[in-house]
């Protein structure tokens, strides 16, 4: 019982010994939903479009992409570089009478004039791989237009994807 004791008054009077480093704490970080809609056009090899011809998804070498962006951005000050995540989940080939589900998770950094950079996960019929995208953020006002460009390696092939869109900063 004496040692639970002890134990228990050098924890009470250690913790704020702990918790002063000296430094002030960082300041709390600030979250913004830009969510929106978008559109475009992805570019297929023909490696890819043999892989979905395997699961009878026969379209040509351009198809229309239409979904919706989930996009969370995380700062701690103005002006600086901002981390994002995004979800992407869009539908492809409605132009061919198909529907190609795809879906992406980026992670990347933008800066204070918009310009971005993410990479991450995709998943569609043609199989998993890794997604490398570059765009830019234009802001007018309270309305955000990406323009955005990404590249999709596989071991069938390559898609390559232009996609823009909108979002209001709320």
């Amino acid at each position: 019982m004496r040692n639970v004791l002890l134990t228990l008054v050098l924890t009470v009077l250690s913790a704020p010994a702990f918790a002063q480093s000296g430094k002030a704490a960082p300041p709390p970080v600030r979250t913004l939903s830009l969510d929106g809609p978008r559109v475009g056009l992805t570019m297929l090899s023909d490696g890819v479009r043999g892989k979905l011809a395997e699961n009878d998804i026969v379209v040509n070498s351009a198809i229309s992409q239409f979904g919706w962006q989930f996009e969370r951005q995380f700062y701690s000050k103005e002006g600086g570089i901002t981390a994002i995540t995004e979800w992407v989940p869009l539908v492809g080939g409605l132009d061919q009478g198909v529907a190609i589900p795809s879906l992406s998770w980026l992670v990347g950094l933008r800066t204070s004039e918009g310009t971005e950079f993410g990479i991450g996960p995709n998943v569609t019929p043609a199989g998993v791989a890794l997604v490398l995208s570059a765009g830019v953020t234009v802001r007018t006002g309270a309305l955000n237009v990406p323009m955005n460009f990404a590249v999709v390696p596989t071991k069938v092939g390559t898609r390559v994807s232009v996609l823009t869109g909108f979002t209001f900063r709320h």
